[in-house]
């Protein structure tokens, strides 16, 4: 059913910026950080995302309803040449009748449950969560007085950003939120080039600027960027800010300063910690969180960083041709940046309705029996000395989740925890041994990597103590029946007291230890 234009919400006057803007600077002006980057090179990490290690993305909206390709299909599809194109004008008919607005009304959500899509969160052990408040398409699914397109006035009718919010936080998790209002630039421009709704001017507020790729944003579309970020901030207070990676453009980087000073600012009169997350080079080092789309890194980081991925490979919003991840998959990405000193926010494609396929729904439960077994081996943990040994590498760089890795039993990746029972280090094995023993090369006595006296064994989530045995070579483990359906398996050790007191001098050296023979 198309939209009914008459029945519109009254356009949104965003034209005179000076009172908003005004206030901004205020915040900025009282500190404690100001809008440069030396100030903002200050910023420390929280202790909670350190230790939190795994949050939960989700990426739902009004491209949700054609479930066609991915969340890109509001540019796709007007762009002509491509498949979306080929299927829009065959599906709905010509672009003039039946444009990506026309999806609005069927985006109902109508089995949103926020309380349940929270518990489901909690069950996966999640520990944020960050829903996206607005894509590139420019539909915001928060309640913004700076919009009427917004879930709250059309579609489902309701502040969907903010009844998730208040259901994260009653599960006990953080909030975040993720930005991608950037891309918004130039992202339906294809409409323009022939004749679609993209050229009605009675949408323009929606579908607009429209502008090229090649052209710098102007001042108006900053502000308005800049001012509905803080829209996001001042009326749901989320603890992460993620944003994509357009806002790298040279035009927004005063913005950025200026918005993360108010972020940061906002943040010490509330009395809470807050994450900015950023890609490529768009903040200054140390001046916020650095994410890493669908990545990886070879070796252990001296900063905190994170991977953005999703339970797909091929989409980050829902289809009916997902190209699913399995358990053991997001397993070992889970074990791998964690070992690395990073954090995996994993994402979610929750359908038009509200709801979720079932094969992520089984995700979700799957990787939380996991971390109930072996969840000590990655909540709260830092580096160790080496972040993994092996035979198998994983690609360096974005986009490198394109191809399952296939890990074997000699796969191993380290984290190290030091807290009132004194030091622990954990190796989680990314294939469970068929033999039933465990052996870690970079625990054998030769290597010269583990200097000090094992006080005590244990495979993780099993009652009995293991036998084990430490020699040159290795230390061999046994492995007990439990949990012989999660992936892999993660031992702990627990060393002697002395060893609390020594410092790693090479946590961030990120050497492999050998490769068993």
């Amino acid at each position: 059913m198309p939209l009914d234009l008459d029945a519109l919400p009254d356009p949104v006057d965003v034209s005179d910026n000076r009172d908003e803007l005004r206030r901004v600077d205020e915040v900025v002006a009282r500190g404690p950080y100001s809008a440069d980057w030396e100030s903002l090179q200050g910023y420390q990490p929280p202790r909670w995302y350190e230790d939190a290690k795994f949050g939960i993305f989700l990426h739902w909206g009004v491209y949700s309803v054609p479930a066609y390709g991915s969340e890109w299909y509001p540019r796709t599809a007007y762009t002509e040449g491509s498949r979306e194109f080929e299927h829009h004008v065959s599906t709905y008919g010509p672009h003039r009748d039946f444009g990506y607005k026309d999806f609005i009304p069927d985006f109902h959500m109508s089995g949103f449950d926020p309380d349940a899509w929270a518990e489901l969160f909690r069950v996966a052990g999640a520990q944020f969560v960050v829903p996206v408040a607005e894509h590139h398409d420019g539909f915001a699914m928060y309640d913004s007085a700076r919009s009427r397109w917004t879930a709250a006035r059309m579609g489902p009718q309701r502040d969907v950003y903010g009844d998730l919010a208040a259901a994260t936080q009653r599960a006990g998790m953080v909030v975040g939120a993720s930005s991608h209002r950037a891309e918004h630039w130039f992202f339906l421009n294809p409409g323009t080039r022939f004749d679609s709704d993209v050229l009605d001017p009675r949408v323009h507020d929606f579908y607009g600027p429209a502008q090229r790729e090649e052209t710098a944003p102007n001042e108006a579309f900053l502000q308005d960027w800049l001012l509905r970020t803080v829209e996001i901030i001042d009326r749901y207070r989320p603890q992460v800010l993620w944003f994509d990676w357009w806002i790298e453009q040279p035009a927004f980087e005063p913005y950025l300063r200026r918005l993360a000073a108010y972020y940061y600012n906002r943040a010490a009169e509330w009395g809470v910690e807050v994450v900015i997350q950023y890609k490529w080079e768009a903040f200054a080092p140390g001046s916020a969180v650095r994410d890493i789309e669908r990545g990886a890194k070879p070796r252990i980081q001296p900063e905190v960083w994170q991977n953005d991925t999703s339970v797909s490979r091929n989409s980050w919003s829902w289809h009916p041709n997902q190209d699913y991840k399995d358990l053991p998959e997001v397993v070992a990405e889970l074990a791998d940046v964690v070992s690395k000193n990073g954090a995996l926010l994993l994402n979610f494609c929750p359908k038009a309705d509200g709801t979720f396929d079932e094969r992520e729904v089984e995700l979700a439960r799957g990787l939380g029996r996991w971390l109930g077994a072996y969840g000590q081996a990655i909540y709260g943990t830092r580096p160790w000395i080496v972040a993994e040994e092996g035979p198998t590498r994983v690609a360096e760089g974005s986009f490198v989740d394109g191809t399952p890795i296939a890990y074997t039993e000699h796969d191993i990746r380290f984290t190290r925890r030091v807290d009132h029972m004194g030091e622990q280090v954990y190796a989680i094995l990314l294939r469970r041994p068929e033999s039933g023993v465990a052996r870690v090369r970079s625990w054998g006595t030769d290597l010269g990597l583990l200097t000090d006296a094992i006080a005590g064994v244990e495979v993780l989530g099993h009652p009995e103590p293991p036998r084990w045995r430490r020699t040159a070579d290795a230390l061999e483990v046994e492995i007990g029946p439990a949990h012989a359906d999660l992936p892999g398996v993660a031992v702990r050790i627990q060393l002697a007291p002395r060893a609390v007191q020594r410092r790693h001098d090479y946590i961030h050296e990120g050497t492999m230890a050998p490769t068993p023979a």
